[in-house]
């Protein structure tokens, strides 16, 4: 069986948001999202395993992560 990164997708509430991105991007988005529903058999497409990739970007980010809690520890104090 192939590991992802990504596992299953939650439930969740969605704010609609517009993007664009390179016909390749596009293509291996594709490809992701084949994989996924082939993994975890419940078919996805790209447009819904976007937002779980940023959110797992953004939770490995340690910059963004540090500079998050800085500035959630001075909202703290006021």
């Amino acid at each position: 069986m192939t590991t992802l990164k990504l596992g299953p997708l939650p439930k969740t509430e969605a704010v609609k948001m517009t993007i664009s991105v390179t016909t390749e991007l596009k293509q291996q988005l594709d490809r992701y999202a084949q994989l996924h529903s082939e993994t975890w058999g419940d078919t996805v497409d790209a447009t819904a395993l976007i937002p779980h990739m940023l959110e797992a970007f953004m939770a490995k980010d340690r910059g963004f992560r540090q500079q998050t809690r800085v500035k959630s520890r001075g909202l703290q104090s006021i």
